[in-house]
């Protein structure tokens, strides 16, 4: 079976930035399993599966438009150390979530300098090609149930079975 709408996709990647270095692997663990075509991956790589069966090896390479956006500048703030209430200490590289107008978002610690700490609302990897290198392990048709919900249902989630589609 080939990859399309509303097939249950199961994948060993490893995904490299430009300069070779390894950002995530599903090495050592279980293949990630997605419902194809509910945007439980990110657009580029979805893409580049479509078509593609049980046993092929697929490279893909990302453009940022496509994986996690480019760097949006806006999301970048300063705000005073004393909006961290009840954190003994903030250091680069922590996380938060912040409330705002749009909602929840998740900011990561980039800079603190003095009573000045500066958040970053970007994803980690926004701006960035992303390099996948995939090999399908698994192409079946999804459920009426899994279709329903918009994910992979499997062992012990809520519905009885474990959600395991995430997005990378």
């Amino acid at each position: 079976m080939q990859i399309e709408q509303n097939s249950v996709v199961a994948i060993h990647y490893t995904l490299t930035n430009d300069a070779g270095e390894v950002l995530d692997s599903s090495e050592g663990r279980e293949p990630l399993t997605y419902l194809h075509g509910a945007g439980n991956i990110i657009p580029g790589l979805e893409k580049e599966l479509e078509g593609h069966a049980a046993g092929e090896k697929v490279h893909a390479t990302v453009a940022p438009e496509e994986g996690y956006g480019e760097k949006q500048s806006q999301l970048v703030q300063e705000v005073p150390r004393d909006a961290f209430q009840g954190v003994e200490s903030v250091e680069p590289g922590m996380q938060f979530q912040a409330q705002t107008e749009g909602g929840p978002l998740m900011v990561t610690v980039t800079q603190v300098e003095g009573d000045t700490v500066v958040v970053d609302g970007n994803h980690p990897l926004a701006g960035q090609t992303l390099n996948f290198d995939v090999e399908i392990a698994e192409v079946r048709p999804a459920s009426e149930e899994e279709v329903e919900h918009g994910h992979v249902h499997g062992e012990g989630d809520g519905h009885g079975e474990g959600e395991q589609a995430q997005q990378h």
